[in-house]
């Protein structure tokens, strides 16, 4: 844009021509920071309220006013390399309890939410029919062991008498064979005994884990059809989380990895269970299962966690969090760095990043500042070197007497 002179613009007031010309020739934007506004009073340089631009500004001089809570103080603590993961914890078993024979329900003895155990019945069929089948087979089994005990007493006595010379060998083939088939309908009598027994015994539906009743899919009375969902039963003393884990962090993994989880406002510890042997060709990605011990309960199955599976954790580093590290713009490098107090003043001090630690927050810093220093935190405004530092909300030295 071409500058006007000055004398070429005679309608215009005389401060807002000033104002229009500095800006339209490319003055400077910013005002000096003591610079005094039409009708008010000059005041000291102060850091404006919002954001900082990008980088942390290039403010110098002036003041800020800080809280303590804007304010860390540098000390040795864990950083953890992890591998972020999230989802839902299930049961670890789900089951579902279906009916093995046909008939009608006489009993229910459980609803949704009642906590069973394994072997606990959970309902019964009427059962007079398979009882009286039952008393039937056990008959037969009577007279069919009877039958082959006195098969087997003739035959020992034909062998006898036969050694004897009494009795001829057509004699003793024929006892034997009596014996054999008489044994052979005792054997046929116990098969129908455990066959019986068997539907009597599923007259009764019996929880085959210890668990939580999910769900009640019938009622008191109702005739049902052999194969038909009557219960699930969920173990909950166990939850399980299915992630997926990008295939290239795949090499860390193994089982009995540490993997700390929030859920339900809760910091719970799992461990790797299982990770699968292959990578998804879709998502490239590897299947990884965490349990999660639940005995009391507490945790609800179908529960949303996020958390991280830790690949390995150092102690006695320089932590800060996050929210400290600041970074200059891409055409300055992109340099990472902090804000120091140091002096009562602001000093940039240039960090180098180690571990980040997203899950909580925290950032390892290997380079550039030392156990002691305090850091601004946040995002309080534009920065600059060499301001002067205010922190309210300490208290001030006592005089001594």
């Amino acid at each position: 844009m071409t500058c006007m002179p000055l004398r070429s613009l005679r309608t215009a007031s005389g401060a807002a021509l000033l104002a229009l010309l500095v800006a339209a020739c490319g003055g400077d934007e910013t005002p000096p920071a003591n610079a005094a506004t039409p009708g008010k009073a000059p005041t000291e340089g102060k850091a404006p309220a919002g954001g900082g631009a990008p980088g942390g500004g290039n403010r110098t001089g002036g003041s800020v006013i800080l809280s303590t809570a804007d304010i860390h103080k540098v000390v040795p603590g864990i950083i953890e390399a992890g591998i972020a993961v999230s989802g839902n914890l299930r049961p670890i078993e789900t089951v579902s309890v279906r009916a093995r024979i046909e008939g009608d329900l006489v009993a229910l003895n459980v609803r949704e939410g009642d906590r069973v155990r394994a072997g606990e019945v959970l309902a019964e069929f009427e059962r007079s029919e398979q009882e009286a089948a039952l008393r039937s087979a056990q008959a037969d089994e009577l007279a069919a062991r009877t039958e082959a005990t006195t098969a087997q007493w003739n035959l020992d006595q034909t062998k006898e008498l036969f050694t004897a010379g009494a009795v001829a060998e057509r004699d003793l083939r024929t006892a034997e064979a009596v014996a054999l088939t008489a044994k052979a309908r005792y054997a046929a009598a116990e098969s129908r005994v455990k066959a019986a027994s068997s539907i009597e015994r599923d007259t009764r539906v019996v929880s085959p884990v210890n668990g939580v009743v999910e769900n009640r899919n019938v009622e008191n009375g109702e005739r049902v059809t052999r194969g038909a969902e009557l219960f699930t039963v969920v173990r909950s003393d166990v939850l399980e989380l299915t992630a997926a884990v990008p295939a290239r962090r795949a090499a860390a993994l193994e089982r009995g990895l540490e993997v700390r989880f929030t859920a339900d406002g809760r910091s719970i510890v799992g461990r790797v269970a299982r990770i699968s042997p292959t990578i998804d060709l879709q998502s490239q990605s590897v299947t990884v299962f965490v349990q999660v011990p639940n005995a009391n309960g507490q945790l609800k199955g179908n529960t949303f966690a996020t958390g991280q599976i830790i690949e390995r954790s150092l102690e006695d580093q320089i932590v800060i969090p996050s929210g400290a590290v600041r970074q200059t713009a891409a055409t300055a490098g992109a340099v990472s760095f902090v804000w120091k107090v140091a002096g009562g003043a602001l000093v940039r001090a240039d960090v180098k990043l180690g571990i980040v630690d997203e899950a909580r927050g925290v950032v390892q810093v290997t380079e550039g500042l030392a156990p002691g220093d305090e850091i601004v935190v946040g995002n309080v405004g534009l920065l600059g070197a060499g301001m002067q530092v205010q922190i309210i909300g300490t208290e001030a030295p006592r005089a001594r007497p």
